[in-house]
């Protein structure tokens, strides 16, 4: 008798699913039974880590599109909402570091793109799929974070404060939901983690001395499949 995956029969969604943290985890959700809708701009790259699932023995859907473009998320929602009726799990992982400089360096029509994808997306997300959460057994959201935006560091102003504002929104978005008792908040801090964004950031540093993007997948998964609050922030060591 095949013993049941803890995420068997779940429906989960990831966003900057097409590298890094985003991929780690679609795969790790999908290797415990969850069927995995990959959301990233790059068609070619979602593709790769869907056949990587597929030959792991896993299930996945590809959904090339551009969180800040225009309609494209209400547009998936109604979508998976005509296919599915509920979502399970929603994580938000897409996001762009930007360029690092002093605040009053910022540059406005970058900073305005970083707000608009870090920030507005994420929200814009949470309220497309909010009905459809809400629809599930039980539903998690998990926000990627980062140390910058609880911890102001030099440089990081654009980035860091985005991250407080999406770490402020979760925050909230956990008070609002915490009646249900089904749906919960978790936001994940990944702390020294080997993707293209931290190479950007640190092109000096070793990237075989940073902990890869699985270890952040794993935290992930160890928590949805764990008795844990909602609205807490996990910090993810090495």
């Amino acid at each position: 008798m095949t013993q049941s995956k803890p995420l068997e029969g779940k429906l989960a969604l990831v966003t900057g699913a097409s590298r890094g943290i985003g991929a780690a985890t679609a795969e790790a959700l999908a290797a415990e039974g969850a069927h995995v809708v990959l959301v990233a701009r790059t068609a070619s790259a979602l593709e790769e880590v869907e056949e990587r699932i597929h030959q792991a023995g896993g299930t996945a859907t590809i959904a090339p599109l551009d969180l800040t473009e225009g309609e494209s998320i209400g547009k998936i929602a109604v979508a998976i909402g005509e296919r599915w009726d509920k979502l399970d799990i929603l994580v938000l992982n897409a996001a762009m570091l930007g360029s690092l400089s002093p605040v009053q360096d910022i540059d406005p029509k970058e900073y305005s793109r970083l707000l608009s994808l870090n920030l507005l997306a994420n929200q814009a997300l949470i309220a497309a799929f909010d009905p459809l959460l809400k629809r599930a057994d039980r539903a998690d959201v998990v926000a990627l974070s980062s140390s910058v935006g609880a911890d102001p560091r030099a440089f990081w102003g654009a980035y860091g404060s985005s991250k407080a504002a999406l770490e402020a929104l979760l925050g909230a978005y956990a008070d609002e939901t915490e009646y249900t008792g089904r749906l919960r908040v978790h936001i994940i801090d990944p702390g020294a983690t080997r993707t293209r964004m931290r190479a950007l950031a640190f092109p000096g540093e070793e990237p075989e001395s940073v902990k890869p993007p699985e270890v952040v997948a794993g935290a992930i998964v160890e928590r949805l499949t764990a008795d844990t609050p909602s609205g807490e922030k996990l910090r993810v060591e090495a």
